[in-house]
């Protein structure tokens, strides 16, 4: 069975969110200071890392496999990272970090839409 233009979108639009994100993991500074200890870097450096992967998992499960609870995961995970963003923003205000948050998470919503709508709607409940 060929593979609905939305759910297409929905795929696309999320690995280029997590690519993004990865590329932000990469380049984080990773300079140890008083607070952040070198293991503790490491260590949140590991788990975003893992995080990722976990993600791209789900987009697998629910656009190759049709399933539909990855979705509503991925949904979750896009309003804890709005509100992340919000106090990222509130805190430190519009910084470079925080553009590229804002372009993963409208990356992300948009995919989200797409596979709620059109004729991804009938995909994810056979």
């Amino acid at each position: 069975m060929t593979l609905p233009r939305n759910v297409l979108w929905f795929e696309v639009l999320l690995y280029l969110s997590l690519t993004l994100d990865a590329v932000s993991v990469a380049f984080q500074d990773r300079t140890p200071t008083a607070k952040m200890t070198e293991q503790m870097i490491n260590t949140g450096t590991l788990m975003a890392a893992g995080l990722i992967l976990l993600l791209v998992y789900f987009v697998r499960l629910a656009a190759e496999h049709r399933k539909n609870w990855p979705r509503w995961v991925l949904a979750a995970a896009l309003v804890l990272s709005v509100i992340s963003l919000v106090q990222m923003i509130g805190e430190k205000g519009l910084a470079f970090d925080s553009g590229i948050e804002v372009i993963s998470c409208a990356l992300t919503a948009a995919g989200l839409y797409c596979s709620f709508t059109g004729d991804a709607v009938g995909w994810f409940n056979a």
